[in-house]
């Protein structure tokens, strides 16, 4: 039989886990919504968003009554402490997913942006690397780690090509001055993403290893 410590463990996981799919749904609806697809109602966001939120809270509560009521060993200790940051950085990621939504609405031009400066490699790259994150915790698989990290370096990289090249357009096609501008807030959300997904995996790495590390330290390890 499971003990107190085991069940509520396993409930922290699943919550993270369950959180953390609804987030990817989030940005799956982000990226429809920057790439001119058809998107979910206002309201299912919304509602998506709001379990996101109670989750969340959840999970805090979680933690703090096994603090308080447990002693956990070292390594049930790193997957608590992890779990609450986890949960901080998945329920960023939802609210940055909206905030892609909102300023989607305001391009104008939308085909034409999106073709002219490879907006579209730079948004499947986002959902990519949501995807892998949600795997990696769920399969705690370290060899996925460095995958996130390449994929984040490249949505970095091709996000400030794109942002150059969109405020060069607007300075030379005056009309493009506000929908540039509200492609470039969703660019910078979407780089906000790519970077909470990047730490959940930092995370990881510390629940595994039990030690703390960024990833331009691992890449020097190589």
């Amino acid at each position: 039989m499971a003990s107190y410590l085991e069940t509520e463990l396993g409930k922290l996981r699943n919550i993270i886990i369950k959180i953390g799919n609804l987030a990817e749904g989030q940005v799956a609806e982000a990226v429809k919504a920057l790439l001119s697809e058809p998107v979910a109602e206002g309201k299912e966001v919304k509602k998506t968003e709001n379990k996101i939120d109670k989750l969340d809270v959840k999970i805090d509560d979680i933690c703090q009554s096994v603090f308080a009521l447990q002693q956990p060993v070292a390594s049930d200790l790193r997957f608590i402490m992890s779990a609450m940051q986890i949960s901080n950085e998945i329920e960023r990621i939802g609210d940055l997913a909206v905030s892609v939504i909102k300023a989607s609405k305001n391009i104008k031009e939308k085909h034409e942006l999106i073709s002219k400066f490879n907006i579209a490699e730079i948004a499947r790259e986002v959902e990519t690397i949501t995807i892998k994150t949600n795997e990696c915790f769920q399969d705690m698989d370290e060899t996925t780690i460095e995958e996130i990290f390449v994929l984040n370096d490249s949505i970095k990289s091709k996000s400030a090509t794109a942002i150059e090249e969109i405020i060069a357009e607007m300075k030379s096609r005056s009309k493009t001055v506000a929908s540039g501008t509200n492609l470039i807030i969703a660019l910078k959300h979407m780089e906000r993403i790519a970077d909470h997904n990047s730490n959940i995996a930092e995370s990881v790495y510390f629940m595994i290893n039990a030690k703390t590390i960024k990833h331009e330290r691992l890449f020097d390890k190589k």
